[in-house]
């Protein structure tokens, strides 16, 4: 056995989901907060960050391309170095014209190697891993990781970012300023931010190229990571994979379930930083962009986190059967915690991060029986699946279209109705996930440990 082939887990799997987790964090919430900082109106950043989601939605039709062409392991190292050059191009680009234009093409472009790299990361993992019971017992290694990216990314270079504006103050300068879509910021303003940005990129830049580097050494050389042989009758057996997919009896219900269950928080997600960082007098919070990075992105994926843990937790103890409607409420009833943020508008930040993580808090909970019905779904009714990893694949895809559709949508009827009432509407826009819910068939079986 090689050196590498030897080398202990501990070596390679933190870093390699720490890694996955960035990219992803990136575009969905570093994005937003970064055009809310220079300007974009709420539509344009729900609408334009909204479609960053394809990459996930559309991933498993091109998944079997990363087991017929190369090894994993390459294009685990390859995919690193494309995010790191991807996000030195963001970099150049903000101080530049277009830049909203070009930075949104460059996040897209992450975002399909984020999601290319989702899949050779998991395919990785099993090979490297053969054994299930050391696969199971570094799964919470995985999460916690991955998790720990989340912190990283929406709290702490949040965090950064605000510094930086902060530090080098409105009279910094850059060669060019970036027109954005706001008229009233001050010129000053907007290129102090894009300076500050620019360097958050820069930084994470140089980190996806040290991680590159060190998964080109680290990562082991299993036997098994080999380009899949193709056959003549592959793309019949790829469509009849799917097929299977669709000719489930209760399909329309499952469909619904993994489409609606997070209609409400699909909108919501991409209208809690812009609502934070606005000013009170337009309906927002008026905090400053480090307060939102500490409120969102500390205290508020912790909480996710551990919601998480507690629902598979209490999954496990009693059955996803008797779990499913407690932590359907516990999911959506916290939604009303925005109403009231929206009605006072407070200022203080132990207040509103309060408010955040219960929310996030039963969010974590709520999404824990959604994942663990999608395992449901991919092991088949009687769970005996042959193609479960498939299926599991095709029905990330769908939840991340559930996310993408609703919010694409959720800034143009927030600017129509204002904050308090658009919260209000995602109250509202619970319900679908309660008749979702309502329709599904579940087994009264445990979360797999």
């Amino acid at each position: 056995m090689s050196t590498s082939a030897a080398r202990s887990p501990w070596a390679w799997v933190p870093s390699l989901y720490f890694t996955q987790g960035v990219p992803y964090v990136s575009v969905m919430t570093l994005a937003v907060v970064m055009y809310k900082n220079l300007g974009v109106g709420n539509a344009e950043i729900a609408l334009a960050t909204s479609w960053l989601y394809l990459p996930w939605v559309v991933k498993p039709l091109w998944s079997p391309l990363v087991d017929l062409l190369g090894r994993k392991r390459h294009w685990i190292v390859a995919l690193q170095f494309a995010v790191g050059a991807a996000l030195a191009m963001v970099a150049l680009v903000l101080p530049g014209p277009r830049w909203f234009a070009l930075t949104l093409a460059l996040f897209w472009l992450m975002a399909f190697a984020s999601a290319t790299h989702d899949i050779a990361a998991d395919g990785f993992y099993m090979l490297a891993l053969p054994d299930e019971r050391r696969q199971a017992a570094y799964v919470g290694v995985r999460s916690t990781f991955y998790r720990l990216a989340m912190i990283a990314g929406q709290g702490g270079l949040v965090v950064l970012a605000g510094m930086l504006y902060e530090h080098r103050g409105p009279a910094a300068a850059i060669s060019t300023v970036p027109a954005v879509a706001s008229a009233t910021m001050a010129t000053s303003e907007m290129t102090s931010w894009a300076t500050a940005w620019a360097s958050v990129m820069a930084l994470l830049s140089a980190l996806f190229f040290a991680a590159a580097l060190y998964h080109a050494w680290a990562l082991p050389r299993p036997g098994g990571d080999r380009a899949a042989p193709r056959t003549p009758a592959f793309g019949a057996d790829f469509l009849r994979v799917f097929a299977a997919f669709f000719r489930r009896r209760d399909i329309a219900r499952v469909l619904a379930f993994l489409l609606l269950y997070r209609f409400a928080e699909a909108q919501l997600v991409k209208l809690v930083a812009p609502f934070m960082l606005d000013p009170v007098s337009a309906g927002g919070l008026g905090l400053r962009t480090q307060d939102v990075g500490v409120a969102y992105g500390s205290f508020g994926v912790a909480a996710l986190t551990a919601g998480g843990l507690l629902g598979g937790w209490f999954i496990g103890r009693i059955g996803l059967r008797r779990a499913l409607w407690p932590l359907v409420f516990a999911m959506h009833l916290p939604n009303a915690l925005y109403v009231a943020l929206a009605a006072w508008q407070p200022q203080q930040l132990a207040l509103v991060s309060t408010a955040i993580a219960i929310e996030q808090f039963g969010y974590g909970l709520g999404f824990t029986a959604y994942l663990v019905y999608l395992l449901q779904v991919a092991a088949g009714p009687h769970g005996d699946n042959p193609h479960r990893s498939a299926h599991y694949a095709i029905g990330t895809g769908f939840m991340a279209l559930g996310m993408m559709l609703p919010g694409m949508a959720a800034g143009w009827l927030q600017q129509l109705l204002g904050y308090r009432d658009f919260f209000v509407w995602c109250c509202v826009a619970t319900l679908p996930s309660f008749a979702a819910a309502a329709l599904i068939r579940v087994r009264d079986e445990a979360a797999p440990r």
